[in-house]
C-alpha cells in the first residue's frame, strides 16, 4: 500500500463528503474513509491449506439536522457515490426522532496539531512465499516437539495494512496508517487415552517485533502436551490464578461494565461507581494511549477528540467512566476519547511471574483455558467453563479438565490477591498474571 497516495485520497473522499452534507442542508456531519490490504497464509501438514489476499475499503457518513441523525456507508468512491451516500444519510436523519443528546464531539476537544509518530505503521513486502515460509516454521517446529504431538489444526502467518482518516465540520480532518502482523499455530496432542488441542500467538505492530516462529510452535505443543492426562476434580473453593493471555478478559470486563452505553442504560454491575473502591489499594490501572506500536494506541479517536493518559483506577478506586461524546452527555458528563474504545489498559504489576504466583499457593486452580461466555454484565455473575492445572504444595501437580469456575465479578475484583510481573502486550490490555484469592471450582 503506497500510504502517501492513499492517505491523499481518503482524505479528499472524507472532505468533499463533509462539505457536501452541510451544502446539502446538515446542520452538522462527519465522514471516515478507510482502506485496507492484507494477505493470509494456512499450511497443515507440511502443505499450503489456504492463501487469502484481502482489501477492502469503504466511507461511512453521518449527518445530523436538527438533532436527528442519519447514517449510511458505501464502497463507492466516485463522486456520484459519494453524492448518493450523503443524500441518503440525510434522508434517514428525515425520519428519524429527535435526539438531544446527538451530535458531534465539542469542537474544543478535537486533537490539534500534527499527531505524533506512535510508531504504528511498519509496511513490508512480505509475500505469499515468505508468509508460507514463516507459517511452515511454527508447524514444523510444533510436530517436531514431541512424539505425542498427533495431528496439526494449521499454522497461519499474516500481514495487514491499513488507514482511516476522519473528517468533520469542526474543521478537524486526521488519520495515519497501521499495520499488523502475526503467526499462530495450532495442534493435537495424543496419549493417555485421550486427545487435547492448544495453540500459540504473537501479534505486532513490526514484521520484525514477532516472535521466532519456531517459538509460537514449541510453545503450541508444549501447551497441548502438557493437558494429556487432564483429571476431574471435586467441587471446592480455592485460590485461581488467570494466566496473563487469560487475565486480560478481566480487565476486559471491567471496561464493559464502565463503558457509557452501559452506564445510561443502567444495565451494568458496576453503576454509578466513580469514587468506589472496586479492587483492593494496591491495584493500578492506566489507560495510555501514546505507547509506541501499541496495539491500542492512538493520537485522538473515533470522533477526532485528542486522546489523554490518565488514571483508571487508582488505589483499587474507580476514577472515570469510558465514554464517546454521545453517551457523556447522557451522562452528563464530558467524552473522555473513548469513541472506538479504551487505549492500552497498562494493568501494574505487584508480585512476580506467573510460577511464583503459583509456589505462594498451597492448594490452586490455574486456568488454562475458559469455554463459553456465562458471564451477566447487569449482576456480575460469572460462570465461564474451564480447563487447566491443579496446584498442590506450590507446584502444578496434573491437567484437570471439565470444570466451572463460578463467582460475581464484584467479588472477584474485590479478592485479587496479586497482579504478576509476566505482562502480556499481545493487545489492547496489558496485564500479568492474576491471582483471585477464593472462587468456586465445580467439578464431581
Amino acid at each position: 500500500m503506497d500510504a502517501s497516495a492513499v492517505e491523499n485520497t481518503l482524505r479528499e473522499i472524507a472532505a468533499r463528503a463533509v462539505e457536501l452534507g452541510l451544502h446539502l442542508g446538515a446542520d452538522q456531519a462527519e465522514a471516515a474513509a478507510s482502506q485496507e490490504e492484507g494477505l493470509s497464509v494456512t499450511v497443515r501438514l507440511g502443505e499450503v491449506e489456504s492463501v487469502e489476499r484481502q482489501r477492502d475499503r469503504g466511507l461511512a457518513v453521518t449527518v445530523y439536522k436538527e438533532t436527528r441523525k442519519g447514517a449510511t456507508s458505501t464502497s463507492d468512491f466516485s463522486e456520484r457515490g459519494v453524492e448518493d451516500a450523503v443524500r441518503k444519510a440525510l434522508s434517514i436523519a428525515s425520519f428519524t426522532a429527535q435526539d438531544p443528546y446527538a451530535g458531534l464531539a465539542d469542537a474544543e476537544l478535537m486533537a490539534k496539531g500534527e499527531p505524533p509518530d506512535l510508531e504504528l505503521y511498519f509496511p513490508s513486502d512480505l509475500g505469499v512465499d515468505a508468509a508460507t515460509e514463516l507459517a511452515l516454521r511454527a508447524e514444523n517446529a510444533a510436530r517436531g516437539f514431541d512424539p505425542r504431538i498427533d495431528n496439526s489444526e494449521g499454522a497461519t502467518a499474516a500481514a495487514g495494512e491499513g488507514l482511516r482518516i476522519y473528517a468533520n465540520s469542526h474543521g478537524f480532518i486526521g488519520g495515519y496508517p497501521t499495520s499488523n502482523y502475526s503467526a499462530s499455530c495450532g495442534v493435537i496432542a495424543k496419549g493417555d487415552g485421550s486427545l487435547e488441542r492448544d495453540y500459540w500467538y504473537t501479534v505486532a505492530r513490526a514484521f520484525g517485533d514477532l516472535d521466532d516462529p519456531e517459538q509460537v510452535g514449541r510453545r503450541a505443543a508444549e501447551r497441548a502436551v502438557s493437558r494429556l492426562g487432564a483429571r476431574q476434580v471435586k467441587t471446592k473453593v480455592v485460590p485461581v490464578i488467570f494466566p496473563a493471555e487469560l487475565a486480560r478478559s478481566l480487565f476486559g470486563h471491567l471496561i464493559a461494565a464502565i463503558r457509557g452505553t452501559s452506564q445510561y442504560r443502567k444495565s451494568t454491575f458496576l453503576l454509578d461507581s466513580i469514587g468506589k473502591q472496586i479492587f483492593p489499594d494496591f491495584i493500578e490501572v492506566e489507560e495510555d494511549p501514546f505507547i509506541p506500536r501499541g496495539l491500542a494506541s492512538g493520537a485522538f479517536d473515533a470522533e477526532g477528540v485528542a486522546t489523554r493518559r490518565r488514571m483508571l483506577v487508582e488505589r483499587g478506586v474507580l476514577q472515570g467512566y469510558v465514554l464517546s461524546s454521545y453517551s457523556a452527555r447522557r451522562l452528563g458528563m464530558q467524552t473522555t476519547g473513548n469513541a472506538g474504545g479504551a487505549h492500552n489498559l497498562v494493568v501494574k504489576p505487584t508480585a512476580g511471574p506467573l510460577e511464583e504466583l503459583v509456589a505462594d499457593c498451597e492448594e490452586a486452580f490455574v486456568v488454562g483455558e475458559l469455554l463459553g461466555q456465562g458471564v451477566n454484565p447487569v449482576t456480575g455473575d460469572y460462570s465461564r467453563g474451564a480447563a487447566g492445572y491443579w496446584v498442590e504444595r506450590g507446584k502444578i501437580a496434573y491437567p484437570v479438565n471439565e470444570v466451572t469456575v463460578a463467582g460475581n465479578l464484584v467479588e472477584i475484583f474485590g479478592s485479587i490477591r496479586a497482579v504478576g510481573s509476566d505482562v502480556d502486550v499481545r493487545g489492547g490490555i496489558r496485564t500479568g498474571s492474576v491471582l483471585v484469592d477464593k472462587l468456586t471450582i465445580a467439578g464431581q
